[in-house]
């Protein structure tokens, strides 16, 4: 039980801190669109990571690190990518996930679900490979999930399958309260300057984490 609590509380303290992949979710959780599917692949995520620490992988990364540093380049291009389309949005506005949230308004004719069922239909697609990008090409979930939990569960012996439930546990509480937490935020985003100003958030979260991360390999 001890293993158990002591997975989830490590788990908790990685996973709540501000980062590409909570604020994504965070984001689509506000646009209340496909929530549900990058919850699960999130948690999913984790949960593959960290039992592949539990169960040693974490030995090859570390006798490989050059598997870190592509993982590192490639997570913060695809951040920078992503950060200057947050930018344009903030600069050119014009987001369409104010219709979600003001489709439902008393005395509407069409719910909001019937307006963008339509309009959303196609993005399933870009949502999950951009979920997937920012959880798989991100080196600090290796750092965190598989080296650091895999080393120490290891200190649990019999038990570190038991932290290893509870780690899992830790990601699917933190993305499952994030995600569909996020909705009640939608009530001061119901303007577009509002929303302007989420992406231009968004937008400098993204880039100075891109920036952080070729920071260790570029300094001497």
């Amino acid at each position: 039980m001890l293993s158990l609590l002591a997975g989830l509380g490590l788990g908790l303290s990685l996973i709540v801190a501000i980062g590409a992949q909570n604020v994504f979710v965070l984001r689509q959780g506000i646009r209340r669109e496909y929530v549900f599917a990058v919850v699960a692949i999130c948690a999913l995520s984790d949960a593959v990571l960290i039992i592949a620490g539990v169960a040693g992988l974490g030995f090859v990364i570390s006798a490989a690190p050059w598997l870190v540093v592509v993982a590192r380049w490639a997570g913060a291009l695809f951040l920078l990518g992503y950060g200057l389309l947050a930018a344009r949005r903030a600069w050119k506005g014009g987001n369409d996930a104010l219709e979600v949230e003001t489709g439902n308004s008393p005395g509407s004719e069409h719910p909001a679900s019937a307006s963008t069922s339509t309009m959303t239909a196609t993005r399933l697609a870009p949502v999950i490979l951009t979920v997937l990008a920012l959880t798989w090409l991100n080196p600090h979930v290796y750092l965190d999930t598989v080296l650091m939990l895999g080393s120490i569960s290891a200190t649990h012996g019999e038990d570190r399958w038991l932290f290893a439930a509870g780690a899992v546990a830790a990601s699917i509480l933190w993305f499952t309260a994030l995600g569909f937490g996020a909705r009640y935020l939608g009530r001061w985003l119901r303007t577009p300057r509002s929303w302007r100003i989420l992406d231009a958030l968004i937008a400098v979260i993204m880039i100075v984490l891109a920036i952080s991360l070729v920071l260790p390999v570029l300094s001497p």
